[in-house]
């Protein structure tokens, strides 16, 4: 074996074997063309977690949103700077939260410029998540409960004018309404035959067939008396499908994916997006507007998110970026992002290096999650 395959096997194993992961996988391409996949642990009672166990991959999803997207802009289906109302209504009639009344009733009104795809793909159009901001969750509170994967759920009103500023939220949920309407098929479907097929995503999706739900995985709360199984399904048929965080995968269906990042738009000799989109996409679209995390509203959800421990941070189109070094190796102008049950990617461009770690367990921000997963990546970069 190689010493990144006995370091980063090492990393999985230590982990389950104490107790502080029920399973963990993970996989790495290098500049040298070194592969490494492994797995350890558990994916439910009486499964072995196994390199293609299918995970909910959550926010892993936006890239694979992004990247639809962007194909379409650079079709000249749609700009990344036209305002999106005549497309999809809701983001032309969208109200900006100012606050509450004395009654509690929430204050709303017009903003001041209208919803574009690079807002959303950024996390600047205005949109929140209610378990990542106290006023969004306030506001929830005062309506209707909403059935998960209804348009209801996601008709949430902005935080504040589009552009002033980055909050992480629902905007790439909208976008992939915006690719429905240009296309005029589900986001699915567009998703299934643009980016799954030509890339070899064999088992990514928003739905799991019988073969894939047998190879799947439970997500495990953390309690103080440690991790516990926790009954977990998305709607099998949502009328709005979740571009934001509804989709299954494989750490090597995703890895694909990521290669395909690195690669400037290809994989294998099969271009999705232009090089020159790539470059689009890995660009700091935020300026100035602080890339900083959020104070958790909803502990079974999330821990508190610093994303600017380790350094300042910008935004591409669906990518965060570190501006600086990271400790792992990673050098300025990576690209990474994560999913809810901490699952974690890096695409590093500079060292042609990109790595995926999947467990399932919430709530997301996991300290022993993120612990190991920059031990892997540490592992792959030699540190």
């Amino acid at each position: 074996m190689t010493k990144l395959s006995d370091d980063a096997d090492r990393v999985l194993s230590e982990v389950v074997e104490s107790g502080a992961l029920v399973g963990v996988v993970a996989g790495a391409w290098t500049a040298d063309g070194e592969h490494y996949e492994g797995a350890s642990g558990i994916a439910r009672d009486g499964v072995a977690m196994a390199t293609d166990t299918v995970v909910w991959i959550a926010s892993m999803t936006k890239a694979v949103t992004a990247a639809a997207a962007m194909q379409l802009v650079e079709r000249g289906a749609v700009a990344l700077d036209e305002p999106l109302g005549d497309l999809v209504p809701y983001l032309g009639t969208v109200q900006v939260l100012d606050g509450f009344d004395d009654d509690g009733a929430p204050r709303l009104r017009p903003p001041t410029t209208p919803i574009t795809l690079r807002n959303l793909l950024t996390h600047t159009a205005g949109f929140g998540y209610d378990f990542a901001d106290g006023m969004l969750q306030r506001f929830t509170a005062t309506q209707p409960v909403a059935k998960m994967g209804s348009t209801r759920s996601y008709e949430m009103p902005l935080l504040f004018d589009p552009g002033a500023r980055w909050a992480y939220g629902i905007g790439i949920d909208w976008a992939g309404q915006v690719v429905e309407a240009v296309t005029g098929r589900g986001l699915d479907a567009v998703i299934a035959d643009e980016i799954c097929a030509p890339l070899g995503m064999t088992d990514t999706g928003f739905n799991r067939t019988a073969a894939q739900l047998d190879r799947a995985a439970a997500i495990h709360l953390r309690t103080g008396d440690g991790l516990v199984p926790i009954p977990f399904e998305l709607p099998d048929d949502p009328e709005f499908l979740m571009g934001g965080g509804g989709l299954y995968s494989t750490m090597p269906d995703y890895l694909r994916f990521t290669r395909m990042i690195l690669g400037g738009g290809q994989l294998d000799g099969v271009r999705v997006l232009s090089a020159d989109t790539i470059a689009t996409m890995s660009r700091n679209h935020v300026g100035s507007n602080a890339v900083t995390g959020w104070s958790t509203q909803n502990a079974i959800m999330s821990n508190d998110v610093d994303l600017a421990a380790h350094g300042p941070q910008g935004w591409g189109l669906s990518f965060l970026i570190n501006e600086q070094p990271t400790p792992e190796g990673r050098a300025a102008g990576s690209l990474s992002w994560a999913g809810l049950a901490n699952s974690y990617y890096w695409i590093d461009p500079v060292s042609q290096t990109t790595g995926v770690f999947a467990t399932q367990v919430l709530p997301f921000y996991d300290g022993v999650a993120q612990q190991t997963y920059r031990a892997f990546e540490s592992a792959v970069s030699g540190r």
